[in-house]
């Protein structure tokens, strides 16, 4: 299958091209270089070196016998846009092309309009693509768990029955964003679902988890090959930065009580989920569009520092927890209970050893503590929800 990656340039993206290649895909992607132009922007780099984009295709091509087609470009820019698909001809698609962070997207009127912008547009321009160049691929479009929100109530995978006034219907299941970054990805699905809705497009809305970890099964030789892991406040997914934390003596910095509940899982089963989903596009008579929700464990914050904390102290690391103060506008207690059946009906085999993926994640992070320990000041926040851009301190 040809299978164009959008976003191919980052920390999915990168690791799922060279996954779909080991699967016997053609892949082909698109990037802008954004994401590197971020993390530097916020006075970081990836944790793990990685090669610029000329050595990444080098070793792409040796390792796998095939040219990875690559254009450098902005999904914003129509013109663009349309000669990938034209000259790739995907027959699908996975959309990871966009502004992934919440804290990026707070820190001001100019960050919050482009990230809308960049994010918005770029989706409705691949819509519009599909519609007018690829009409019969499948679209597999990343979104966040976070367009939920925390409701009291569980969240079922896109959809569900409701009765009102003696009525029934199957609706949407109501979003509640908690950034401009994850509104931006509520008007994605609503934007993505009308045009299944008037052109018989086929999508997967995939509503994923937070990802951690650095490797993925037999992919680890070159080092050209290597993908990115980010540990500032605004790329660095929470676990992610704990492990970044533990490898150079720093806290583990917990925003506010802890007890904020999300679904995590590792970068293999994340590959794994995204492969299963972009193979078995809905069949005729189906849904053509359908929301899957991707996590494997969901654990408070606290949790998830305990779970860093012992998978360090296995590899002679003694880190401490530390609570600060919360730079976001959250719920830190709320219920939280997310359906995830869809993927496991596609045979999706979740990995389960949280312990022991941390443990190789910290072994990889040790050769490169030092790139960590030299900007480590990127590992406290700063960027906050309303807008004051002090730092948090700490609360114990």
């Amino acid at each position: 299958m040809r299978i164009l990656i959008p976003g191919i340039d980052g920390y999915l993206g990168w690791a799922l091209a060279q996954y779909l290649a080991e699967r016997g895909h053609q892949v082909g992607g698109v990037d802008a270089g954004f994401r590197r132009q971020w993390v530097q922007e916020m006075g970081s780099r990836s944790a793990i070196p990685i090669a610029e984009m000329p050595a990444r295709l080098a070793a792409f091509e040796e390792r796998w016998g095939q040219r990875l087609f690559y254009q450098q470009g902005d999904l914003t820019d129509w013109d663009f846009i349309q000669r990938i698909f034209k000259e790739f001809r995907p027959e699908a698609i996975i959309h990871l092309g966009q502004c992934p962070s919440a804290p990026y997207s707070m820190i001001d009127r100019q960050h919050a309009v482009w990230v809308q912008t960049n994010n918005i547009m770029g989706n409705l321009n691949m819509l519009y693509a599909m519609h007018e160049l690829a009409p019969e691929a499948h679209l597999v479009k990343l979104g966040t768990m976070g367009e939920y929100g925390t409701p009291a109530m569980d969240i079922p995978e896109g959809f569900f029955e409701v009765e009102f006034r003696g009525k029934k219907d199957r609706l949407p299941f109501p979003r509640q964003a908690g950034s401009w970054y994850h509104q931006s990805k509520v008007h994605d699905s609503n934007n993505t679902m009308l045009a299944c809705k008037i052109w018989g497009l086929r999508v997967t809305d995939i509503m994923q988890g937070v990802v951690y970890g650095t490797r993925v099964d037999g992919l680890e030789s070159d080092e050209r090959l290597f993908t990115r892991l980010d540990f500032d406040e605004a790329f660095g997914t929470a676990i992610n930065r704990f492990a970044c934390q533990a490898v150079i003596a720093a806290p583990l910095t917990l925003y506010g009580s802890g007890h904020q509940k999300r679904g995590f899982l590792p970068l293999r089963d994340s590959l794994q989920c995204l492969a299963l989903a972009v193979e078995n596009p809905p069949l005729e008579g189906e849904d053509n569009y359908r929301v899957f929700n991707m996590f494997e464990e969901v654990y408070n914050v606290v949790e998830l520092a305990g779970k860093v904390a012992s998978a360090a102290a296995g590899l002679g690391l003694n880190p401490q927890v530390r609570h600060i103060e919360n730079p976001r506008l959250e719920m830190e207690e709320h219920y939280y209970r997310p359906d995830r059946q869809h993927l496991l009906d596609l045979g999706y085999q979740p990995t389960h050893d949280m312990e022991a993926e941390l443990r190789l994640m910290l072994t990889d992070l040790l050769r490169y503590s030092g790139r960590i320990e030299e900007v480590k000041e990127v590992l406290l926040p700063r960027i906050r929800w309303d807008g004051s851009r002090r730092q948090s301190t700490y609360l114990d």
